[in-house]
């Protein structure tokens, strides 16, 4: 019996001991969109609860565009991040074995999905997306989902060439950027997103809207909407694949659980009002994936 404990007690502890072996440390990117310091200050509470829960340092990285959180999870210097689902289309497209599925946000109203939603000064007389041709219009990035990747193909399938049908067609770099500079008029209309749910003058519930609304970057009774996208699958959060089994299901866990655990937390990871966090399967991307495909002609 004494030595049936010590072979037990001795594999518990290899076990341990290869644990603390693979995972020294866990890195989460945060997607950019908003200035860097307000997506640290949204997301240091999930840091720290991540943190807590592995025993390990747990790190916030914000890099300046989508592209550098979709190198670090195919490069392994991320282990975690919610992406937009032009973003993840990029990684699969890359190298499917990258990143796993695990959560995304269900909204208020219970729907998994959101709008590109396109906008314009009140004062300037757009009033539809008719009325900005020959205007500068604002995307976000090459790699947002509805900052450029859902309008750019919907806007283009009805008015043509873009380019052509606009003045200048110009990528902000965020989507923050974006608001600031259709609200200051650097722009005369761009695109942005938001749950769809709620109250225009708030921001609706949850999105970039609400965030700058929230921040006081804009006053949403200043711009109006002119156009909006067809629902958009909400975008998946992911880990590396590569991570051990366990570290996977305790952040997938405390994940799902903030909504209930801590709202206040779960309200500046989830960019406003939401109902959850839930799971998804990777197969809810697959029109995503097919478009970014197309995109990229491969």
């Amino acid at each position: 019996m004494q030595k049936l404990l010590t072979a037990t007690a001795l594999v518990s502890l290899m076990a341990t001991s290869a644990f603390a072996q693979e995972i020294k440390g866990f890195n989460i990117g945060i997607l950019g969109g908003e200035n860097a310091q307000d997506r640290l200050a949204s997301n240091e509470c999930l840091r720290a609860k991540i943190e807590a829960e592995l025993g390990v340092p747990v790190k916030l990285f914000t890099p300046a565009d989508y592209d550098g959180v979709i190198q670090g999870l195919l490069g392994g210097t991320l282990d975690y991040a919610w992406l937009g689902a032009s973003a993840y289309a990029k990684i699969q497209l890359t190298d499917p074995e990258a990143v796993e599925v695990k959560l995304t946000k269900e909204n208020s109203n219970g729907s998994t999905g959101y709008y590109s939603i396109a906008f314009a000064r009140k004062d300037s007389g757009i009033t539809k997306i008719e009325d900005a041709k020959g205007k500068v219009f604002a995307f976000a990035e090459p790699n947002s989902t509805s900052g450029y990747l859902v309008p750019g193909a919907e806007l283009t399938a009805t008015y043509g060439d873009l380019p052509s049908f606009f003045k200048e067609v110009k990528m902000s770099g965020g989507h923050e950027q974006t608001i600031v500079g259709v609200a200051n008029g650097t722009f005369d209309a761009g695109v942005s997103w938001a749950d769809g749910v709620g109250n225009w003058e708030d921001g609706y519930n949850s999105g970039a809207f609400r965030k700058a609304a929230d921040a006081g970057l804009v006053d949403m009774n200043d711009i109006v909407e002119i156009w909006r996208s067809t629902l958009i699958p909400e975008g998946p959060m992911v880990v590396r694949k590569a991570l051990p089994q366990d570290v996977k299901d305790k952040v997938t866990k405390l994940t799902a659980d903030l909504w209930e655990t801590d709202a206040e937390c779960a309200y500046g990871v989830a960019a406003g009002e939401a109902k959850d966090f839930v799971p998804v399967e990777a197969s809810a991307y697959d029109g995503i994936l097919a478009a970014r495909r197309l995109q990229e002609g491969s």
